[in-house]
């Protein structure tokens, strides 16, 4: 294969990424929507297209590994690859945690939630701007960026600890509270987890620039 050909292959495995990162960011935000306006429909409509996020994941992958035992790249090029195999699982499995907020609001229904919806939209918002965030800087292969996303998530910690604290008080103060309560945990906990792995994107990104582990004394 030429290298004009392996390029085209690369941009093409990128671009394929980019549109599973939409897919992904979209049922982030729509989990949350239909949490909020208690939409049992919408909550449906995510679990239902997770089946889509993990087609395209498979299919992300497999070019990958043809692209590697057809071509054996070596160095920069094998770390790229890599890369967009390794991201291509982190986006499947952000999809999950979509699909997980999906069901949570099946649970829930349209019982009252045991609290109003103020920190984990923010957790939510910022989880999904993570996301965005450590795919254009792959995209870019921006350092500098990529090393800006993993410090986002100190905040996300920071909300879901909070978070958590009002919670478990909650179920202490009064044990009727503890399943509605479990149910915001949760939610909280997968908006978390999809923070962690956008840091996990970003520090994909890094290794895949530099050919380094990630050393962030310098910022």
């Amino acid at each position: 294969m030429a290298r004009t050909d392996f390029d085209r292959d690369l941009n093409t495995l990128m671009d394929e990424l980019l549109s599973l990162g939409s897919m992904v960011q979209k049922a982030v935000l729509l989990s949350l929507d239909a949490l909020k306006t208690r939409n049992l429909t919408l909550s449906k409509q995510v679990i239902n297209e997770d089946d889509e996020i993990d087609n395209r994941a498979i299919e992300i992958e497999e070019k990958c590994i043809d692209l590697m035992a057809t071509q054996q790249p070596l160095a920069g090029d094998l770390r790229t690859i890599i890369t967009l195999l390794l991201v291509s699982s982190e986006l499947e499995r952000m999809g999950d945690y979509a699909e997980g907020i999906g069901k949570i609001g099946l649970l829930i229904g349209k019982e009252s939630l045991l609290k109003p919806l103020i920190d984990i939209p923010r957790i939510g918002d910022l989880a999904s701007n993570m996301l965005r965030l450590s795919l254009e800087t792959l995209v870019s292969r921006d350092v500098d960026g990529a090393k800006r996303v993993i410090f986002m998530d100190d905040e996300v910690d920071e909300i879901y600890n909070q978070i958590y604290r009002e919670l478990v008080l909650m179920m202490i103060e009064n044990p009727k509270n503890i399943q509605r309560a479990t149910y915001l945990l949760w939610v909280a906990h997968d908006l978390e987890r999809i923070a962690d792995r956008a840091t996990n994107i970003s520090e994909r990104t890094i290794f895949m620039v530099t050919g380094k582990k990630r050393d962030f004394t310098d910022v």
